[in-house]
């Protein structure tokens, strides 16, 4: 999940209900959703632009873990294949991971990167602010180093 902006839909938590982790890439927005994501799951995530400095210090600005054998990089602003952020982008060239999540455009991608073979996945935006049309999320499993059943979740139209 990206964007929440300070809005978590209700629907989130059943829809998460049966994952063992919740990932957020960023611009989370006032501590009560992270407040909340900490009460429900085990969280994993970065700080986004919009975010204040409980955030900052609760989610580091990039993250770099292996979770069931697959090697996941997460930032907030990082772009996507052929138009990496240039931080993403010496990543990508000494040590690509197997799963690169990013947030910020509330752009939903998921597309590969044949040139660093790496899966590329930007949940769009779950929350009300900003310019995208629908909110959406992504879950999906990981098993032995890859992502699996992946499914795109709608929640709705963003509000006014």
């Amino acid at each position: 999940m990206s964007d929440t902006h300070g809005y978590l839909d209700p629907t989130i938590l059943e829809h998460f209900g049966d994952c063992d982790e919740v990932w957020h890439a960023g611009d989370v927005g006032p501590n009560q959703v992270l407040e909340k994501l900490e009460d429900f799951k085990p969280l994993r995530g970065v700080y986004g632009n919009i975010d204040d400095p409980r955030i900052r210090t609760t989610f580091p600005l990039e993250q770099r873990f292996i979770c069931e054998g697959l090697d996941v990089y997460m930032i907030h602003i990082g772009g996507y294949p052929g138009r990496y952020h240039k931080q993403v982008r010496e990543v990508m060239k000494s040590n690509p991971p197997g799963l690169f999540i990013s947030g910020h455009s509330h752009i939903l991608k998921i597309m590969f990167d044949q040139k660093y073979k790496c899966l590329h996945m930007n949940p769009g935006a779950c929350g009300h602010h900003g310019f995208h049309k629908v909110r959406t999320l992504i879950k999906f499993e990981v098993e032995s180093g890859k992502p699996q059943n992946v499914r795109v979740i709608e929640l709705g139209l963003r509000g006014r």
